[in-house]
């Protein structure tokens, strides 16, 4: 398998600078640097503390699965049919559609993009992409993320944008994804409805996740081994002893009353963490994270590479010095490692 050509890469990137430029997000616009750099992971900064959590847990049994466990995650059987609702406009080299698919009863609608042209043999390859935290009362599928779904959607993938229960016309209640399961199952029964999709091969799914989003693919990745590749950009990827201890200790409270502390009841949490199943990880990452990002701590990624890494898995990290949440100073780069990482792992021919 060949690495995307160096010019190629270039040529991409300076495509989708200029496509950003043209289609910035609201209210989250990033603004992109002219220049275009070149793709080195990057490694631990020497004072990183080495992560307490080993990669794989021994779990004491319990009768009942938690929710929240990858282990309830993995009972069901994730099946569903996409649904074309609506033809919207159509992109440079790709149609666009409204659709929607089923999971646990709701109705979940989306976005999905089809390149123009002929399907290769084995189908197009899709991506499977996952958006970060937007009040659902404010969401709209056809708006955000528009210049990231069109760089993928332009270089030939499939890409299916859920919308997640409760958001725009998605049934359900939106209750979030940190106490409960459901917009990880919604992205399961998405991604299982891709693999049936006419013209989408099975065999070339990858995922790509933003904050919250990247909390959902890690944890799509420890249970669908369909999943060839993930790319996370500034991701929620802590396992939840950490989250619980650094980041939301205003909602701890019920989970503390009724399992006690991690330190009291460490097979509760590790259940409930994808950390500690990185074993089942289904394929390589590549992970994305702004240093002065002021909603997920850039530790978060640190302490997943160095674990990744200390358990032989496949892993990349980009930090980017002094930027934002949204990689608004680095989006071009973010945005064509993110394309020749799927290239190589995803779309890549022999």
């Amino acid at each position: 398998m060949k690495r995307l050509p160096l010019a190629l890469i270039i040529l991409v990137i300076l495509f989708v600078a200029a496509l950003a430029l043209l289609q910035a997000e609201p209210a989250t616009a990033p603004t992109l640097p002219p220049e275009t750099l070149t793709a080195t992971p990057c490694p631990l900064p020497s004072n990183t503390p080495t992560p307490t959590v080993s990669p794989t847990a021994t779990l004491t049994p319990t009768p009942t699965l938690h929710p929240l466990s990858i282990e309830y995650l993995r009972d069901p059987t994730y099946a569903a049919e996409i649904q074309i609702v609506e033809t919207l406009e159509r992109g440079a080299n790709y149609e666009r559609y409204y659709v929607s698919y089923e999971s646990e009863g709701n109705t979940i609608y989306a976005l999905l993009t089809i390149p123009d042209g002929e399907a290769p043999e084995t189908g197009w390859p899709v991506i499977i992409f996952n958006h970060g935290y937007i009040p659902p009362d404010e969401y709209v599928t056809t708006e955000r993320y528009i210049a990231y779904v069109d760089a993928f959607a332009r270089s030939g993938y499939m890409v299916l944008r859920s919308d997640y229960r409760g958001h725009d016309r998605s049934e359900g209640v939106a209750r979030g994804t940190y106490r409960y399961p459901d917009y990880v199952i919604d992205v399961l029964n998405a991604t299982a409805a891709m693999k049936v999709f006419p013209d989408a091969d099975p065999n070339r799914i990858g995922m790509w996740g933003h904050s919250m989003g990247g909390y959902i693919t890690l944890r799509a990745m420890v249970v669908d081994p369909d999943i060839k590749a993930g790319v996370i950009w500034a991701g929620v990827v802590a396992p939840y002893d950490d989250l619980d201890a650094r980041w939301f200790r205003s909602s701890r409270g019920a989970f503390l009353a009724q399992y006690g502390t991690p330190d009291e009841n460490p097979a509760f949490w590790e259940s409930i963490s994808a950390h500690y199943y990185l074993d089942d990880l289904s394929g390589p990452l590549q992970l994305h994270h702004g240093t002065a990002d002021t909603s997920v701590p850039y530790e978060f990624s640190q302490s997943l590479y160095s674990v990744m890494l200390a358990g032989g898995h496949s892993v990349e990290l980009y930090l980017y010095d002094g930027d934002d949440h949204n990689l608004a100073n680095e989006f071009i780069a973010a945005m064509g490692r993110s394309l020749s990482f799927f290239y190589f792992h995803v779309k890549g021919e022999n």
